[in-house]
């Protein structure tokens, strides 16, 4: 096995306990690679292992591994997606986990109608409250709702949310408890095309609890990729 295959491995036993423990499924929950930190060529050998769903933080970085790998791939913007970064962002991906503003939904709705295509989101949530990050705060969800029954070509998937490092993950907990919560109690609020089926949480210190909390997908980074070199082809 290659190291980057002794790796995947390694993180794929740890989703899988993590599910057993749960009373799920492994199929339950999707592994976004996230590549921020590596360049094209470790990630070409993650896909080469089998993972097809990455996941970057700025557009910029996406549009540019987008272009170099494999059609095959399933990218997804995790970070934060400026207005007008959107119109180059929209053919390339197959999710944006970091919705997190109303005005970033209707250009997000624009942009999607414009190419007869929708896109498929999640809302980021705050869910740990934390003043520095993005996200909209819990509470304030329930409010957007009638905004969100508006939109046609945007589909609401889920929520995502990130908690604050912890040095015992245990302590993560109730943040993706509160996440879950409220995604169940705004799913039942919501009529299609939005079905808030996903649960994007779950970082390299802390999946394992959000797969325990009801995760659908980790975004997992430095798990993966710490200390791992960059060969010449």
């Amino acid at each position: 096995m290659t190291p980057i295959e002794e790796r995947l491995q390694a993180v794929e036993d740890r989703i899988a306990a993590a599910c057993r423990r749960a009373g799920r499924a492994r199929a339950d929950v999707l592994l976004v690679a996230v590549t921020k930190t590596v360049g094209v060529e470790l990630a070409r050998q993650l896909v080469d292992a089998g993972v097809r769903d990455l996941g970057e933080n700025r557009p910029q970085q996406l549009w540019q591994k987008a272009g170099t790998l494999s059609a095959g791939v399933r990218w997804h913007l995790i970070g934060h997606l400026q207005r007008n970064k959107v119109e180059q962002t929209l053919p390339l991906v197959t999710m944006i986990h970091s919705v997190d503003s109303l005005r970033l939904l209707e250009a997000l709705e624009l942009g999607a109608a414009r190419r007869a295509q929708p896109i498929k989101v999640l809302l980021e949530c705050n869910a740990s409250g934390e003043p520095a990050k993005h996200g909209f705060l819990p509470a304030a969800l329930p409010a957007l709702l009638p905004e969100l029954a508006k939109l046609q070509d945007v589909h609401v998937c889920g929520l995502m949310t990130m908690a604050a490092y912890e040095p015992n993950p245990e302590q993560c907990r109730p943040t993706f408890a509160t996440l879950r919560a409220l995604r169940d109690r705004l799913q039942k609020e919501l009529a299609p095309p939005h079905r808030l089926t996903h649960l994007s949480m779950g970082m390299s210190n802390d999946f394992e609890v959000a797969i325990e909390e009801g995760a659908t997908m980790v975004r997992l980074g430095t798990v993966l990729f710490e200390g791992l070199q960059e060969t010449k082809a």
